[in-house]
């Protein structure tokens, strides 16, 4: 069974306020809402057409992968979500995962309309 979180967080004092991702999210059935639960998390969207965005920012893959690098170098705690259109295929979404995966990173969720 699959079972999706959906997770909000409320912007914390000093930080710049995430761009809007152009994907249409997935409804969820069940959600649970964490606040100010420690570092904010690295937003990567994934729209319809499969393009990828890190905090609101068009990326391609490698860049995606190199991001990953950095952030895994000099923040390997920080949780990583994942906003996937509903449209977007479930390889685009998987491939992320990988990337994310591979860099080690553990605390990993995906965003859903609630």
């Amino acid at each position: 069974m699959f079972f999706m979180v959906a997770t909000s967080f409320k912007q914390p004092v000093g930080e710049k306020p995430q761009k809007e991702l152009p994907v249409t999210l997935p409804a969820a059935q069940m959600s649970l809402d964490r606040v100010g639960a420690g570092a904010p998390p690295l937003t990567i969207g994934v729209d319809k057409q499969g393009k990828l965005y890190v905090d609101g920012s068009r990326v391609s893959v490698q860049e995606l992968h190199d991001h990953l690098k950095r952030e895994a170098a000099s923040r390997p705690g920080r949780p990583i979500r994942i906003d996937g259109d509903e449209m977007a295929r479930y390889q685009d979404i998987v491939h992320v995962l990988d990337l994310c995966q591979f860099e080690g990173f553990t605390k990993i969720s995906m965003h859903t309309r609630q």
